[in-house]
């Protein structure tokens, strides 16, 4: 039998992108815009419906390797300001955490600050908060890149 664990774990990353909140904004609200720098751009089967109360879905992984699911709900979005969504990953079969997560756009000088906070529970050894930071770091500079 399977030893199961939660661990809760809460983690923000802040960057400066040269660039208005609203341009950094849009890159989150379009399948199009997203796909430049979010996730797996070959994925046929990616959706986005970025409202209150719409989802985000994504699925894919290396070529003969585990392939990871995203669902994730969109539950408050201020346009320019804010996105609060929660989304589960699983690898394969098995749910691997579940998570709360705020987007926060702020004007900054010529640019804007961005801070994305995570609140997650991490389950059963197969996710760590840490994989997430390093990954979700990741993502947040191909954002930069998209800009």
């Amino acid at each position: 039998m399977t030893k199961r664990s939660a661990e809760h774990n809460t983690f923000a990353i802040e960057r400066v992108y040269r660039a208005e909140p609203e341009q950094v904004f849009a890159l989150w609200t379009t399948k199009q815009q997203k796909l430049r720098w979010f996730g797996m751009p070959d994925d046929p089967n990616y959706t986005l419906d970025f409202k209150v109360g719409g989802e985000e879905h994504s699925k894919g992984g290396p070529p003969d390797g585990v392939v990871y699911s995203f669902d994730a709900v969109y539950r408050d979005i201020v346009p320019n300001e804010r996105i609060v969504y929660h989304y589960t990953m699983d690898a394969g079969d098995d749910r691997i955490s579940v998570s709360v997560t705020t987007v926060e756009f702020v004007a900054d000088g010529s640019g804007t600050k961005l801070t994305y906070t995570e609140q997650g529970v991490f389950l059963d050894g197969l996710d760590t908060a840490a994989q997430r930071e390093e990954g979700t770091t990741q993502l947040l500079e191909a954002l930069g890149r998209a800009l």
